[in-house]
């Protein structure tokens, strides 16, 4: 029994509220030009219902091509993710193996340049580029 007085006090609102704002002589007057626009509308439309049929075919064509569009796009930046989780342990290793290069490097150079009066110092990286923590 509440729901019927609510559904009837939600239509009298309604009415009431459409009513009042009839009041205002610009809202008449908009209102009366979308009717009337409505009206021709529809007169066209029952006189000519293959012009309904194919506003509403292609309407559904741009529905279609934006869902394949986006299912396009769905599926390039699926591949994109996986792609990019199939290189990070790639690019792991990469770094890993440089840094162990330089390290191995910088052992050569010194023995190669060994002298009892100067000292060969290979530049250091910065330890943080190879922290373990950095690379994940």
């Amino acid at each position: 029994m509440n729901e019927s007085k609510f559904v009837k006090g939600v239509v009298v609102g309604a009415i009431a509220g459409a009513g009042i704002s009839l009041l205002d002589k610009a809202t008449r007057k908009d209102m009366k030009n979308k009717m009337k626009s409505a009206a021709t509308n529809i007169k066209h439309f029952a006189q000519n219902p293959d012009d309904l049929k194919a506003k509403f075919q292609d309407k559904a064509d741009k529905f279609e091509s934006i869902f394949i569009q986006l299912s396009q796009d769905a599926q390039y930046f699926s591949g994109k993710v996986s792609e990019l989780k199939t290189l990070t342990p790639q690019v792991k290793t990469l770094v890993t193996d440089t840094k162990d290069a330089f390290v191995q490097s910088k052992e050569e150079y010194k023995t190669i340049v060994k002298d009892e009066e100067e000292i060969f110092m290979m530049p250091e990286l910065p330890k943080e580029l190879f922290a373990e923590n950095h690379l994940n």
